[in-house]
Parts: structure tokens; sequence; C-alpha cells
């Protein structure tokens, strides 16, 4: 009886080696293919090495794939509203977007600089320590004290243009974004001058 039992024991442990191993595997990234359609589809505004130079379109150099892939989806799908982005990702397949990501964040991102000197200090207190008595959480706890972000969690933001990510900001405090429950959370709270403030710090944070 045990060496039944043993014998169906080894031959499921098999199958489930086998299942494993028949499993599909993400195929891996072609830079190459990924920089020609980047340069077809998006480098009139985003650059030709992804680093915006408009300052309404984000840097997207060396962004977090996954982030990228996640914003290129949900544009395509409209879960993420923005017309002139949902006619460019609808050009691209899956495989496209992952071979455009994976181009892009391998890319060096260029740094930025803060403008407003008045604002500054505002902004780097909110994105080191938050604002304690209304409960806005420290954005550097989720885009890390450099800005760098955390890969497949939360996006790069040093750097990054102060116009795009005050509006995104403002977006997403006015329900216009809602592509991203934690930042609606938080931007919900602050008003224009805090989110002047750090979306200038952003700009200028390395």
């Amino acid at each position: 009886m045990k060496s039944i039992a043993t014998f169906f024991l080894t031959a499921l442990l098999a199958g489930s080696v086998f299942a494993a191993d028949a499993a599909p595997k993400a195929a891996k990234p072609d830079l190459a293919k990924g920089e020609a359609s980047f340069g077809a589809v998006c480098a009139a505004c985003h650059a030709s090495d992804g680093n915006s130079t408009t300052p309404v379109n984000p840097k997207l150099a060396q962004q977090h794939p996954e982030y990228l892939i996640k914003q290129l989806q949900e544009f395509k799908s409209g879960k993420r509203a923005n017309p002139i982005m949902l006619g460019f990702a609808s050009q691209l397949s899956d495989a496209d977007m992952r071979n455009i990501a994976y181009w892009l964040a391998s890319k060096t991102a260029k740094p930025g600089f803060a403008k407003d000197k008045d604002s500054v200090a505002l902004g780097e207190k909110i994105y080191r320590g938050g604002i304690a008595d209304r409960q806005i959480a420290a954005c550097a706890g989720c885009h890390s004290p450099n800005g760098a972000g955390m890969p497949a969690q939360y996006p790069r933001v040093s750097g990054q243009h102060a116009d795009y990510a005050a509006a995104q900001l403002t977006q997403f405090r006015d329900g216009v974004r809602n592509n991203g429950i934690q930042m609606t959370q938080v931007a919900a709270k602050m008003n224009d001058r805090e989110i002047k403030a750090v979306a200038d710090y952003i700009a200028g944070l390395r």
C-alpha cells in the first residue's frame, strides 16, 4: 500500500514539474523593436531618448517598465482617460508596449531643476514628511527619498517636469485621473499651493 502511495506521489510531483516547465514564459523584450516603435509613435512628444523637453509631456527615460506598460494598457482601454494617448496606445500591441517600456527603462533620465525658491521648501517638507495634521502621507514613503520610486510598484518621479507633475496631482485630486487609488487619496487633501510646491521640488529632486 505504501509503495502505491509513493508511486502516485512521485507521479504527481513529476506532473507538477512538467507543467511548470511547460508554462508559457514572457518573451524577452526586444529593445531594438522598442526603439523603433518609440521613434515611430512616441518620440515626437517625448523626445528621441525619452527625455521630453516639453513641460506638459512627461519624461519617460529610466522609468520602471512595469509602470509604463500599465499606463499604456490603461490609456488603450480608456481606464486612464486621455484622447491623445488613447490614439497612440491603440496602435500598440502588448508586445510593442513591453518592448518600448524596457527600451525606455534602459535610457538615462536627465535631471531637472526646481524653479520657485519660495515654494521649494514647502515642497520638500511635504515630500519628505507629509502633513501630519491633515493625514497627508509623505511622498518619499512610496517614491523613495531620492524620487527613484519602487520597481513594479511606484513610478520614478525625480526630475519630472513640474508642469506635468502638478497637472497629474490636480487630476488625481479632482477625479479626472482615477487609475491610482493611493494618489487619489493623497491628492484629495492637497490645495493648489501644496501641489505646485511638491511638483517644483520633484523637478529638482535627484
